[in-house]
C-alpha cells in the first residue's frame, strides 16, 4: 500500500476525530486509537506520525485528555516531536520508559547491555516471568508498543561507552542516566557534555534515593563523586550492599521523568545544581544546593 498524501492524512484524521467533554465537562476535539490505527494503516504511516499530525491539528489523542490542564495541546505536540534518552533499562530505567510512554514523548532511545533474569522480578517494572532471558530494550519495545503506539522506541543492546555513545545519543533532547556504576555514570556525562545534552542523573540505595539535573556546562557529576575516576568495584556499591525494593526506583523515576517534561516544556524548577535526595523509610525529602555552582560556571 502506498503512502498517502499529506492532505489525505489531515482529512482522515479530521473526519474520524469527535467532540467530548472531558471529566469536567469541558468539550474536546479527540482522536481515539482504534481511528489512529486505523488511519496509520490506510495511509501507510507510523502512529506516531498519527498522533503528531493530529496535535499539529489541535486534536488531541483521546489518551491525553486528563492531561490537558497541565500538557496543553501545544505541549503534547512538543513532547510527541521530542526525542529522550534512556541509559539503563532496569529498575529506574524500566519505570522512566513507563512513564515517559504514558506522557506521550515521541521518541524513546533504549540503551542497555543486559538480559532480564530472576533477582529483576523484585522492582524491575518492564520485568516478568515471560521476559526472563530477553534483552531489555527489546522487551522495552514490545510493552511500550502495547501502552502507547504513538511512541517509537529504537533499543540499543549494548554498554554505553565514550566511542559508540556519540552516535547513539546524538539528536537527543534529553538524556536519563539510569545506570548502577560510577564508570559509566561519568562516561555518560562526558558525552552528554560533549553532545550540548541536559542529563539526567538519578542513583539508589535501599530505601533512599538521589537526582539531579546536569547541563553541559555544569560541574555535574564531579560534586557527587570527586575527582577520581572510580574503580567500579560493584560488588562493595550502596546499591549492591543494600540492595533496591521496588518503591525506592518508582520514586526516584518519578522525579526524573518529570525532570524530562519541564526541561523539554521550558518549565521551572529544574533541579540544576540542586541534588534532591529522598529517604523513604524516614519520609524525608533533602535538596542539596551548590551554592557557588552558577558563579562558578559564569566566570
Amino acid at each position: 500500500m502506498s503512502r498517502k498524501p499529506q492532505k489525505e492524512l489531515d482529512q482522515l484524521i479530521q473526519t474520524s476525530s469527535i467532540m467530548v467533554a472531558d471529566p469536567a465537562g469541558r468539550e474536546a476535539i479527540v482522536l481515539d486509537d482504534d481511528h489512529a490505527l486505523e488511519i496509520a494503516d490506510k495511509c501507510s504511516r507510523a502512529v506516531h506520525e498519527v498522533y503528531t499530525e493530529a496535535l499539529r491539528l489541535g486534536i488531541s489523542p483521546y489518551r491525553y485528555i486528563r492531561n490537558r490542564e497541565v500538557i496543553t495541546v501545544q505541549d503534547q505536540l512538543r513532547l510527541a516531536e521530542s526525542k529522550v534518552a534512556i541509559v539503563g533499562a532496569g529498575g529506574l530505567g524500566g519505570q522512566v520508559i513507563l512513564l515517559l510512554a504514558r506522557a506521550g514523548i515521541g521518541h524513546l532511545t533504549v540503551v542497555d547491555c543486559d538480559l532480564f533474569d530472576e533477582t529483576n522480578l523484585n522492582r524491575q517494572s518492564l520485568c516478568n516471568r515471560e521476559s526472563l532471558g530477553r534483552p531489555k530494550p527489546q522487551v522495552a519495545v514490545e510493552v511500550v508498543g502495547s501502552i502507547n503506539p504513538g511512541v517509537e522506541v529504537i533499543p540499543h543492546q549494548m554498554r554505553l561507552n565514550s566511542t559508540n555513545g556519540p552516535d547513539i545519543l546524538v539528536g537527543s533532547d534529553v538524556v536519563v542516566d539510569a545506570l548502577d556504576n560510577i564508570p559509566s555514570r561519568l562516561a555518560l556525562e562526558r558525552t552528554t557534555k560533549e553532545l550540548g545534552v541536559p542529563l539526567v542523573h538519578g542513583a539508589l540505595a535501599g530505601f533512599e534515593g538521589w537526582m539531579m539535573t546536569i547541563f553541559p556546562d555544569d560541574q555535574g557529576l564531579k560534586l557527587l563523586y570527586g575527582d577520581e575516576e572510580a574503580k567500579g568495584d560493584n560488588a562493595k556499591s550502596p546499591e549492591a550492599i543494600l540492595g533496591i525494593p521496588a518503591l525506592t526506583p518508582s520514586i526516584i523515576a518519578t522525579l526524573q521523568a518529570t525532570e524530562v517534561l519541564k526541561i523539554i516544556l521550558g518549565r521551572e524548577k529544574i533541579f540544576r545544581h540542586i541534588m534532591v535526595h529522598v529517604d523513604l523509610e524516614r519520609g524525608e525529602l533533602n535538596e542539596f544546593v551548590c551554592e557557588n555552582c552558577s558563579s562558578l560556571e559564569s566566570s
